[in-house]
């Protein structure tokens, strides 16, 4: 990166960096790479390159860890089925999403919601945490 970083002007620096930015802002959506070179007006080719060459990681590879990222968080943390969660990361198909997720993270989303469970299972009785003192006050009472 710091090769690539002082080998770019600052202009073309900024450019690359606002496309990273925008596809990190709509991970969640199909991005292609002729809409990304666009962004930082380079030819796909040209930003393919120099995307790789700057931040260590194609453009694509860049989405689908922001991706990846983002399931593991909603699957830790949510009840949501994984088809939903596979749709909301901007996958197309469940079988997709969970091949890659296989690749990526050693397990399929299912398991990785199970031990993620088992390791921060949230107590019973900790769940009126989570609910607003004003609403227990009231049910608590009749």
């Amino acid at each position: 990166m710091y090769l690539a970083m002082s080998l770019l002007d600052d202009d073309t620096f900024r450019r690359l960096c606002r496309a990273r930015d925008f596809a990190g802002a709509s991970f969640h959506e199909p991005v292609s790479l002729d809409q990304l070179a666009r962004t930082a007006c380079l030819s796909p080719f040209h930003f393919h390159r120099l995307f790789t060459l700057t931040f260590g990681e194609t453009p694509h590879d860049f989405v689908t860890r922001l991706r990846i990222e983002h399931a593991k968080q909603v699957l830790a943390t949510d009840y949501r089925s994984v088809t939903d969660v596979c749709f909301d990361c901007g996958y197309a198909s469940l079988g997709t999403f969970s091949s890659k997720f296989q690749a990526v993270v050693g397990q399929s989303p299912s398991e990785y919601r199970r031990n993620m469970r088992r390791i921060f299972a949230i107590p019973q009785w900790a769940w009126s945490l989570y609910v607003p003192s004003c609403f227990m006050n009231f049910y608590g009472h009749s």
